[in-house]
């Protein structure tokens, strides 16, 4: 191909392009995956499409188009949710494309200063599990002590540009340790580790307490790994290849640990990214619902009846890369009495993508409103998640609406109903 001679010279890694090239050149442009994609639904723009986002990708890597805003645009409405992969007979790698991508345009980008410093701090933090635990203890702190209400009421949140995400929030619990070997009860079946994943442990720290819960009373040990850290999805999909695997070797280093039966993961989002690592995890790496359902030790356990209707959400980190979400269903259904569904329109994603929720807000909102509709359709009085990020998106779209519905992931569920007690 010819290049644009009113481009720069090609800047980044050659390999890393050629790479990239080729990946894009797999695209046959068939369209099958046109119809999947939830941004292309929305604008029916091809250029909100999975093909046509790959044509843009390749015209840049081949200098037939400039970085412009506009395609910046196209680019960045993509989810990376990955449902064309699913589509795709040419089977693209579309996540690592969208992935390389991002990261081969990020030096090139010119950011405002402010913005650029915001995406350092916070990405900076999350690398690094005593910032991330503190960054919690002072939002926990900002909930109770009344600055909240306070804040909300003067527009300062609007005044500094955070109102989105803090809206976000969840009423944030004390953040428990729970590094070390959890002993388990019983008969003794082997040993496991648990991710805890970075933002988990400040907005879902009840489902990490109620897995260590539910496994030790089936019999298996919990080591929970200090030296562990992020998972890296966050800055993997935002244009920091090279963090991400700096973490993925941490966390290999972290759960080298003798005799593991298993890594397990309560957080689909994390699980999609420790899944494709390379080099792999150090032991077998299984989502908390799919390890319980095969799990040993049901026949002692006793739950409670539950006489309501659950909606399961599958996040798309479940049901396009792991392929996993039947577990949810198989394990909620130890529950007696309850019904469960799944929520319709399950093959689209929510808008929650990680940091997309904050970063696109527009689409965004139009996808939840989508699964809020869904919701009130289907008459559920608890809709189950195994992505903590989809978890807080869907509950805080609940809450604008006014609707008292609990947003909460299926083992935090099942083990309530086991005699868990969050304290």
């Amino acid at each position: 191909m010819s290049q644009n001679p009113d481009q720069p010279p090609l800047s980044g890694d050659l390999p890393q392009i050629a790479r990239l090239r080729e990946e894009a050149g797999r695209c046959v442009a068939c369209g099958l995956c046109v119809p999947h994609c939830p941004t292309y639904r929305k604008t029916l723009n091809e250029a909100d499409s999975p093909r046509g986002r790959i044509f843009l990708m390749a015209a840049l890597l081949e200098q037939r188009l400039p970085l412009s805003p506009e395609i910046l645009h196209h680019l960045d409405l993509c989810l990376t949710c990955r449902a064309c992969e699913n589509a795709c007979p040419s089977k693209v790698r579309y996540g690592l494309l969208a992935d390389g991508m991002r990261d081969w345009i990020e030096p090139q980008r010119q950011r405002p200063a402010g913005q650029a410093r915001l995406r350092h701090m916070l990405f900076d933090t999350l690398r690094h599990p005593r910032r991330t635990r503190a960054a919690g203890w002072l939002l926990r702190t900002y909930q109770k002590s009344g600055l909240q209400g306070f804040a909300r009421k003067t527009g300062m949140l609007a005044a500094v540009g955070v109102e989105r995400a803090e809206a976000q929030l969840p009423a944030l619990q004390k953040i428990r340790t729970l590094h070390g070997m959890h002993v388990a009860s019983g008969t003794a079946r082997g040993t496991v580790g648990l991710f805890l994943g970075c933002v988990a442990q400040l907005t879902d720290a009840a489902t990490l307490d109620a897995t260590i819960f539910m496994l030790n009373r089936l019999g298996y040990r919990v080591t929970v790994p200090r030296a562990q850290t992020c998972c890296g999805a966050l800055h993997q999909h935002n244009g920091d290849i090279g963090t991400a695997q700096l973490l993925a070797q941490e966390n290999q280093q972290a759960f080298n640990v003798s005799g593991l039966l298993a890594i397990l993961h309560a957080a689909s989002g994390c699980g999609a990214s420790l899944a494709e690592q390379v080099p792999p995890l150090p032991a077998p790496l299984f989502d908390i619902s799919a390890f319980l359902v095969r799990a040993e030790g049901w026949e002692g356990i006793q739950l409670s009846p539950l006489w309501q209707t659950i909606a399961v959400h599958e996040p798309c980190s479940s049901r396009n890369v792991l392929h996993d979400q039947d577990a949810a269903y198989l394990l909620l259904q130890r529950i007696p009495g309850v019904s469960l569904m799944p929520l319709a329109g399950n093959d689209q994603c929510c808008g929650a993508a990680g940091s997309y929720a904050l970063s696109q807000p527009e689409m965004a909102d139009l996808l939840l409103r989508d699964k809020i509709e869904a919701i009130k359709a289907s008459g559920a009085q608890i809709i189950a998640t195994s992505n903590p990020g989809c978890a807080m998106h869907l509950a805080a779209g609940l809450r604008a609406e006014g609707m008292a519905i609990e947003v909460l992931h299926p083992v935090h569920l099942v083990a309530r109903q086991m005699g868990y007690e969050n304290a």
